[in-house]
């Protein structure tokens, strides 16, 4: 620590104190007429300020000399190591019958599950807690991991539009009400079954996505954002105010759950949801592994990376836009349709800017471009605050001090995206 470090850290508690005066210090009762002062609030504001602010310009500091190898972090960083390797080297008997520690220690967590008994037991034990999780838990329990699929659902396919092709997009609810609304309106008017919905909801969402694609062809950066930010206000407004067809703020309700055959209780139907809801979560994650590798999935990278270049290597940039916004669109309109079939109830106010925000917090925290990543950040997004409920309050203040210690110190997201390697021998 030095006197730099200090001084900022004595002049940001100073500003912090005068900015929060007016709520921590002092409180009105407007029944009594009285006022009173909480000094005791205005030392902690100061000390916590100072604290926090001399540990932020801490880590700060070291991230921006190359990590925490300095001023006694090779000690850690051997011990780590050396944690490390013992770890490895243990692993590496049990996996490969060798005995050999210096062979074992270059075992890693991706060489372990390289071995197929590893891979098939881990993934054999995965959908077994899968298949028996909803008879294990509760109702609520059911209920709350279903939304959750749907998040990862809808994160998954924000992360086609932002993570490969690089296009910022704040309005990916409307998709979202699209699907919710084709199922809605199919029941109410015709009568239709959530499994001649399904496609159709997707279909819709295809369909807008097109619809929204085509006018922000040219744009790019913020300029693209405030556009689609005004595509979801604008859907939002139209079903608000078309009351003859979408009944409005009174939104859609007794909208049936999904059957099987025969009609199912509210118990049994939570589970035939949830089982849905993990079939489009896998079908979703196959599609997105299969578009990487295909040709418009290459399209949309080096869209990404680069228009002017990609444009000159000989891409349309053009079709492949719209092919970005439409694919992102088919996921919303599945999991809309999800949402109205769950919920049973539908209205405007459960798609709001809010909403496509939360989507888009999902997507930055767990790592743009990564599958992995995109599918933990919405589970953080919509479990924690429904397992945290005390702190509802703040919701919005902790994300938003997330994203700020995210985009400092890890941009990246918690599992970043692993670009393909090739050897200088292996054929392209």
């Amino acid at each position: 620590m030095n006197k730099k470090y200090i001084r900022s850290s004595i002049l940001s508690a100073l500003w912090l104190i005068l900015l929060t005066f007016p709520i921590m210090v002092i409180k009105i009762n407007t029944t009594a007429a009285t006022v009173r002062w909480r000094w005791g609030n205005l030392i902690y504001v100061g000390v916590g300020g100072f604290l926090f602010t001399l540990v932020w310009n801490f880590f700060l500091d070291r991230r921006n000399r190359g990590g925490f190898k300095a001023a006694g972090g090779e000690r850690a960083e051997s011990a780590a190591n050396r944690m490390g390797g013992a770890l490895g080297s243990l692993l590496g008997r049990i996996l490969r019958g060798k005995t050999d520690a210096a062979s074992a220690e270059k075992v890693s967590l991706k060489a372990i599950f390289a071995h197929k008994p590893v891979r098939f037991s881990s993934l054999g034990g995965l959908v077994l807690l899968a298949a028996l999780f909803p008879f294990l838990v509760s109702f609520y329990q059911v209920g709350i991991v279903t939304s959750a699929l749907m998040f990862v659902i809808l994160g998954l396919g924000l992360n086609i539009v932002i993570g490969y092709g690089g296009l910022l997009h704040l309005g990916y609810a409307a998709f979202y009400a699209v699907g919710a609304y084709n199922y809605g309106l199919l029941y109410l008017h015709w009568g239709w079954p959530f499994w001649a919905a399904l496609p159709l909801g997707a279909v819709s969402g295809v369909l807008f996505g097109l619809l929204i694609g085509i006018p922000v062809l040219r744009l790019r950066g913020d300029y693209l954002a405030i556009v689609t930010l005004a595509f979801g206000e604008i859907m939002r407004l139209l079903l608000e105010n078309l009351t003859n067809l979408t009944k409005g703020p009174e939104g859609i309700a007794q909208i049936p759950r999904p059957g099987f055959f025969v009609e199912l209780s509210l118990q049994n139907s939570a589970r035939y949801l949830y089982f849905i809801a993990i079939l489009m979560v896998v079908l979703t994650i196959f599609v997105i592994r299969r578009l990487e590798d295909s040709r418009i999935g290459r399209a949309l990278e080096a869209m990404r990376e680069d228009e002017i270049a990609a444009q000159a290597m000989g891409i349309d940039i053009t079709r492949t836009k719209l092919i970005t916004f439409a694919l992102g669109a088919l996921w919303a309109g599945f999991a809309g349709v999800v949402l109205a079939g769950k919920t049973t109830y539908i209205n405007p106010g459960s798609f709001t800017l809010m909403e496509s925000v939360m989507i888009l917090v999902a997507v930055v925290l767990g790592g743009t471009g990564s599958i992995p990543g995109v599918c933990l950040g919405a589970l953080l997004v919509t479990l924690i605050p429904e397992y945290f409920r005390a702190l509802s309050d703040y919701r919005m203040l902790v994300f938003g001090a997330a994203l700020v210690i995210m985009s400092i110190f890890r941009p990246q997201g918690i599992i970043p995206r692993i670009r393909k390697r090739y050897s200088v021998g292996e054929q392209l």
